[in-house]
């Protein structure tokens, strides 16, 4: 049976739309015509007459061109009505982050939810605490998500936001050395069951990326730094991409054995897979032939290599390796 996912718009009427721009003016400082035109996919000439209707509502804005618009400081909102497919996302989005983020920024969370849940209605209210029991976020238990400790995350992020140069306490795992150093923090992200905090460090006057389950300890410096100086967080992480040489690998497996390779594919660059028989081609993107060849040899006995050569070169050198330190190749 094919499946197949299909997209669809929610259609909004104008009152639903000139809203719902309302709320995003007042969710940051500056918000540009181009986003809200994104967002709602209408035209230039469409976000502008909006925003007039809501300047001939009283709703006190400020527009420059080329930059975006404004709303005047001290203007609110009561506090608005959150629909039920809204809710749920809130709820779905607390189930992964109980899972997947540090006890404090669990616990801010935690009372956001309570602010979110006092201003649904009281059929809306049940329906989310039934569906609270049938949303489970459960990790694979042979990977799992490393959670960072001491509540870094917290701290990282609000010195983030006052460009305050922090002091970390750091164990790199390649070298098993304890560094102390002060680093400038640019973002943090989320990739390969970890946290990372990207940051400047001083000590190697270099970008680094640090493993927050491996800081253990932080605290405040007295020195700013002009987070305009450093790249952007994805700016950062596209440039890491580009200069990345990713290897392109294909290997045929048995199928059987496919299915026993779980998630452990995906750390290995996994890409796509093709049924050719009683086998599998599979695709890889990898940084290193070394650790790829590594992680091959588990599962080699029932797969063979496509390319590139230079694999099936790494494999007999690592097979030599491990016959010569136990003799398997002594009295030929």
């Amino acid at each position: 049976m094919t499946h197949r996912c299909e997209t669809y718009q929610l259609k909004m009427n104008r009152i639903d739309r000139v809203s719902a721009m309302l709320i995003q003016l007042q969710s940051k400082r500056v918000v540009k015509a181009q986003e809200l035109a994104d967002r709602f996919e209408i035209s230039l000439r469409t976000v502008y007459r909006d925003i007039r209707t809501l300047e001939e509502a009283g709703v006190p804005l400020v527009g420059e061109a080329g930059i975006g618009y404004t709303l005047m400081e001290g203007y609110r909102l009561p506090p608005v009505m959150f629909t039920q497919e809204e809710a749920l996302a809130f709820l779905t989005a607390e189930k992964l982050i109980a899972k997947l983020s540090d006890g404090a920024t669990n616990q801010h969370f935690k009372a956001a939810m309570y602010k979110i849940k006092s201003v649904l209605k009281s059929g809306e209210k049940e329906d989310l605490e039934d569906l609270s029991e049938r949303i489970q976020v459960v990790g694979n238990p042979k990977i799992e998500a490393i959670n960072p400790q001491q509540d870094v995350l917290q701290a990282i992020l609000k010195n983030i936001a006052e460009k305050r140069v922090i002091n970390i306490s750091y164990f790199a795992r390649y070298n098993e050395q304890a560094t102390e150093r002060n680093v400038e923090p640019i973002g943090v992200c989320f990739y390969a069951n970890s946290w990372h905090l990207i940051a400047y460090c001083q000590l190697r006057n270099d970008y680094r990326d640090f493993r927050l389950d491996r800081i253990s300890g932080l605290s405040q410096t007295n020195q700013y730094f002009k987070l305009g100086q450093h790249p952007s967080l994805p700016d950062y992480l596209q440039e890491i991409a580009r200069n990345r040489a990713l290897i392109t690998i294909k290997i045929l497996v048995d199928r059987w054995v496919v299915k026993h390779l779980l998630e452990q594919k995906y750390l290995y660059g996994f890409v796509n897979e093709e049924e050719q028989g009683e086998q599998v081609e599979m695709t890889f993107l990898s940084s290193s032939i070394e650790i790829f060849a590594r992680w091959f040899m588990m599962f080699g006995e029932s797969a063979e290599v496509i390319s590139p050569d230079i694999l099936r070169e790494k494999i007999n050198e690592l097979i030599e390796r491990i016959g010569a330190k136990h003799g398997v190749f002594e009295g030929k």
